[in-house]
């Protein structure tokens, strides 16, 4: 697949359908820069996992090959959720990477970036921006050790938090970045989410931890906007020269960036 696509050509549909999420879907068929792709069952996003059903398990370990989980929520969330169905899983592995500072007692409202967490009063694209840049300011230590993960891991790694478009939207396109994916397909991806909003939020309702802090939360709020990617991959960019420059300053090696695009890729 060329890195130059016609603004008209629908990227690829990469939705995976099950029973318990409703934002699943594989980076798989992404093209890159050098004309490779993002291969299939290699890097999948997704909101919480809390609620998938046997026949869910089932294809996310036998059909999508997964080996790795990849969990971005707070402390709090995973503690308060409790562990879902592939917690019983023996053959997939679990990895805790919050992207908030560890044995703080994070809300609900930090955690989905609603209006009680912020002195910024509008949800627009400035404020989602300022809030992922967030995450690469205070934990970077997570975020590389989730694309250490990627790199590493034998099947394909799931990367979720809960709703599955802020914290994982943030690493994922790190990874894609890291791969060469070009910006635009990275912001299209992003964007993505958009389509599933309200499912997303009406999944979160009923949920305990996030129910009260969304209950004033408009559909626009929550909505991801392509200028917010835009900013991030824009930024990374100035600052670092991408993503691979980030994880460089990180502590990783040229042979550690290597060995995520050729995961990703090959």
């Amino acid at each position: 697949m060329s890195a130059h696509r016609s603004p008209d050509e629908p990227l690829p549909d990469r939705w995976v359908e099950l029973e318990g999420v409703v934002n699943m879907r594989d980076a798989g068929g992404l093209p890159t820069f050098d004309g490779a792709t993002i291969q299939p069952r290699r890097l999948l996003r997704s909101d919480n996992l809390q609620d998938l059903s046997p026949t869910d398990v089932r294809t996310v370990v036998e059909v999508l090959g997964v080996s790795d989980i990849v969990d971005l929520r707070s402390d709090t969330e995973v503690s308060t959720e409790g562990p879902g169905p592939l917690w019983h899983v023996e053959s997939l592995t679990h990895h805790h990477h919050s992207l908030f500072g560890e044995g703080r007692g994070i809300t609900a409202e930090q955690a989905l970036a609603v209006p009680d967490s912020s002195n910024r009063p509008v949800r627009d694209a400035t404020f989602w921006s300022e809030h992922y840049l967030g995450y690469l300011a205070t934990r970077p230590d997570s975020i590389s050790a989730a694309l250490d993960v990627v790199s590493r891991s034998h099947g394909a790694t799931v990367v979720h938090c809960a709703a599955g478009k802020d914290r994982t939207g943030t690493v994922v396109a790190l990874a894609l970045d890291a791969a060469g994916v070009p910006h635009d397909a990275i912001i299209e991806d992003y964007a993505l989410s958009a389509e599933r909003i309200e499912r997303i939020i009406a999944r979160l309702m009923p949920r305990k931890l996030y129910g009260a802090a969304l209950k004033a939360q408009s559909v626009a709020d929550q909505a991801p906007r392509p200028e917010t990617m835009k900013t991030i991959l824009d930024t990374v960019q100035s600052e670092f020269g991408g993503a691979a420059g980030w994880l460089r300053e990180q502590g990783w090696q040229d042979s550690d960036v290597d060995r995520l695009r050729h995961r990703l890729t090959s």
